[in-house]
């Protein structure tokens, strides 16, 4: 009887690391069904399961052996080691932040420790702008409907602002002569992702002089993203250092905060902020035109 139970755990356990490695790297976004269980199971956590399903075997070898291939294949994806270049006075620093409808920003700046040349933050709680105003009036800022805010030290010039009937919304703006789109994809799990992403490209018109910036919620490796990924560089993946993922509290488990610079750009240098003020990590960037 218990050699039976130990066959069926050990069938169980077959069971269920195959479905998970096949979610993750044979089915990954092929339907709706299958999305979902893409972006529930990213390699870190298809890793702990592995680890937690060897405790109850006595041969835990092949586990293990299996969690550290999973683990070499998850540091080469998503840890990157770079060199920053020398930063100029008259290079952009720009900041973007899921705010987790906490923050607004003074937690912006108070964590940032500084006030960059351009900030966008989304899902911010409500800012009085007028305040803001007046305590830095030699400087810029945008307040839209849907809790997406953002600050320049240059003139900020709206070019268009749309939200699908989801609620994912792109801003288009231009400042320091750099065309701008702010993206804040709906984390809504009932509306595939490939709707919103599909309406996103369609409003990214411009692909030179241009960043693009905001919380896709959907992770890096996404085919949603493959048209972005044609015409832009990813900026942590080119000057960035540690872990890309920006999700969940300090956790290195999904990238869904991007920042893409188009590849007439310099990007310079690249940091992640951990907070626990949000459950996303704050990023930024510093561009040579």
């Amino acid at each position: 009887m218990w050699r039976l139970i130990k066959i069926l755990y050990w069938i169980a356990n077959l069971l269920i690391i195959g479905a998970l490695l096949s979610v993750h790297f044979v089915l990954k976004e092929r339907s709706y069904i299958d999305a979902l269980r893409f972006y529930m199971f990213p390699l870190p956590v298809i890793i702990g399961i592995i680890l937690c399903l060897s405790v109850f075997v006595k041969k835990r070898r092949y586990h293990l052996m299996l969690a550290g291939v999973l683990s070499l294949v998850w540091l080469g994806r998503s840890f990157k080691i770079h060199i920053p270049e020398t930063i100029d006075n008259s290079d952009i620093e720009v900041v973007f932040w899921n705010a987790s409808r906490d923050n607004g920003f003074t937690e912006a700046f108070n964590l940032h420790k500084s006030i960059p040349d351009v900030m966008v933050l989304v899902e911010s709680k409500p800012n009085n702008i007028k305040e803001f105003q007046s305590k830095y009036p030699e400087y810029y800022f945008y307040k839209s409907n849907v809790g997406i805010y953002i600050f320049s030290k240059n003139p900020i010039e709206i070019e268009n602002e749309v939200t699908s009937k989801y609620n994912s919304t792109v801003i288009n703006f231009k400042s320091y002569g750099i065309n701008f789109y702010v993206v804040d994809v709906t984390g809504s799990t009932d509306v595939p992702r490939n709707w919103e992403l599909n309406f996103v490209n369609d409003l990214i018109k411009e692909n030179k002089n241009t960043i693009v910036l905001g919380d896709f919620n959907v992770p890096f490796e996404s085919k949603n993203l493959n048209k972005i990924k044609s015409t832009f560089n990813h900026a942590f993946n080119e000057k960035g250092n540690g872990f890309r993922e920006t999700w969940f509290w300090n956790l290195p488990l999904l990238s869904l905060d991007h920042i893409w610079v188009s590849k007439d750009l310099k990007v310079l240098k690249t940091q992640k902020i951990n907070t626990f003020k949000s459950d996303h990590c704050m990023l930024k960037t510093y561009v040579r035109k």
